[in-house]
């Protein structure tokens, strides 16, 4: 099968770099993130059919300042800019930055001033979202002006001949209102790209992928219930047949009933060998005493891994383990092109002398794009919607040491949360609720005697990508639902707060 078309995103720390490989992603062309300082040669070896330079918060004239090999854009490949990419794109070619004092933020009127390649068949005048202070006073020569705002005199630039395009505003967020247009007639355009992304050939690309790396080798997939692991067991069983065992390791850092949910549905919906292997106590030995996060996460994928390595005896000679690795995953565990923001379990958290080989269909797929290939493949309702569970479990909503008692109350918390969010019909809206235990104790007040007990912290969050999030503004009848029932109904609680921290910030999981 040919390979999908690429775009490649030159991630210059923008906050929305992420975004805009997913609005390429949106428009049905496959895109990929790599670091600002990505060589001509490692382009290459891409070949992609356009490169988008992100924003960033860093003036181009600055010592410090983010660029790239100027040879790139020699190479061929059309070039998008975006606003500090649109300044960087000027500068190397020869043009004029400077700040003028005349900054834009926010919802910002542009015309267009000439016959524009981007902007074509779209309003002369239109709504376009900035967020700059310095700005492209001259255009590199070769390059013409099509566009300008009141503080931007050339908020769009274009050499149609080199294929090089520069835009001071965001098409990326949805405040621009015609910004998917702009970006898709760059994508289908002026790199030609075909929208040919999509769930059936992420599934036919993938499972050829598969059958290539596993050959007539016996799979093991790390199967937690979740859609993540789901949609990648369901895959490789259609690459390889019964030559897949799922593994569902009951590490003892499951929601309430859970363990017996993942079996009961796996064994209605899969025609694919599962083993439960039940590992509570060795987990937790492991986790005794550690209260660092990343800490938890490198014991419990190592954990995992020699669980994984055991359960081999039973099954026969397996070398390959699935998982259900994602993009965010990759990205926020440091990859080349972000710094680590936490290490993922099944990421950087794997111990160096695994003797697995990994096999990772979803590694670069968002958690909508998951879901989708889910639904393709006909996987249940219930499983394509779940909402999100880290792979280490509650060890990760426990802050501080994870012990039984611990344990046993977040999870009764956490039961009642998730009912109430299904109660008022929001759990299909809600991207992930939960609780979280922290280390602390407050006094309280029951029955007229003092209490010394945990506080209980809600953390609700509305998100596309789990890249950025917000906090949900749930209803106040449905948190007054909840406290008062963990209140009463959970030991060992005396208080329940809400986490209102959005996404950078703050991270959706605690730890």
């Amino acid at each position: 099968m040919t390979p999908d078309p690429t775009v490649l995103v030159l991630d210059f720390g923008a906050q929305y770099a992420q975004l805009i490989a997913r609005r390429v992603r949106e428009g049905h062309v496959r895109s990929e993130i790599v670091r600002r300082d990505v060589t001509p040669e490692e382009i290459r070896r891409h070949d992609p059919v356009g490169l988008i330079l992100s924003g960033g918060p860093a003036s181009v004239y600055a010592e410090d300042a983010y660029r790239m090999d100027p040879a790139i854009l020699e190479m061929g490949i059309p070039v998008l800019g975006i606003c500090y990419g649109h300044q960087l794109l000027a500068d190397l070619a020869g043009g004029k930055v400077a700040n003028t004092g005349s900054a834009e933020y926010g919802n910002t009127a542009l015309e267009m001033t000439r016959s524009s390649m981007l902007l074509k068949d779209l309003p002369r005048e239109q709504q376009v979202w900035m967020s700059h202070q310095d700005q492209v006073v001259e255009p590199p020569e070769g390059f013409v002006a099509v566009a300008t705002t009141p503080g931007s005199r050339v908020a769009a630039m274009e050499d149609r001949e080199r294929g090089l395009y520069g835009v001071q505003f965001h098409p990326e967020v949805g405040h621009t209102p015609r910004g998917e247009e702009i970006l898709r007639r760059f994508l289908y355009d002026v790199c030609g790209a075909a929208p040919t992304w999509t769930s059936h050939s992420i599934i036919e690309s993938q499972i050829e992928a598969i059958r290539a790396q596993v050959g007539d080798g016996r799979v093991i997939c790390g199967l937690s219930g979740g859609v993540d692991s789901a949609v990648a067991a369901a895959l490789v069983h259609a690459a390889v047949g019964d030559r897949l065992t799922c593994v569902f390791v009951d590490h003892g850092l499951l929601r309430a009933g859970e363990a017996e949910q993942v079996e009961a549905t796996f064994r209605s919906h899969f025609e694919v060998d599962l083993v439960h292997v039940k590992a509570e106590d060795r987990f937790l030995e492991g986790l005794a005493g550690v209260t660092d996060p990343e800490k938890k996460r490198k014991v419990i994928g190592e954990t995992f891994i020699r669980v994984f390595e055991e359960a081999v005896d039973s099954i026969g000679d397996a070398r390959f383990l699935v998982q259900g690795t994602l993009y965010p995953d990759v990205i926020e565990s440091g990859s080349a092109s972000a710094a680590t923001i936490k290490t993922h379990h099944n990421v950087g958290g794997l111990p160096e002398d695994m003797t697995f080989d990994l096999v990772e269909p979803l590694r670069d797929l968002f958690k909508d794009e998951v879901r989708a290939v889910g639904e393709e493949l006909g996987l249940p309702e219930e499983i394509v919607w779940r909402q999100p569970f880290p792979g280490p479990g509650l060890a990760v909503r426990i802050i501080g040491e994870v012990t039984r008692e611990r344990l046993e109350v977040l999870r009764a918390a956490d039961e009642i949360v998730t009912e109430e969010i299904r109660r008022a019909g929001l759990y299909r809206e809600i991207w992930q609720a939960f609780a979280v235990l922290p280390s602390v104790k407050t006094v309280g007040v029951q029955g007229d005697h003092r209490t010394y007990a945990y506080p209980l912290v809600v953390r609700a969050v509305t998100s596309e990508d789990a890249m950025t999030a917000d906090w949900a503004r749930l209803p106040y009848e449905v948190l007054e639902r909840i406290s008062s029932r963990v209140i009463n109904e959970v030991p060992g609680i005396n208080r329940v707060a809400y986490d209102i921290s959005s996404k950078p910030p703050a991270t959706i999981e605690w730890e």
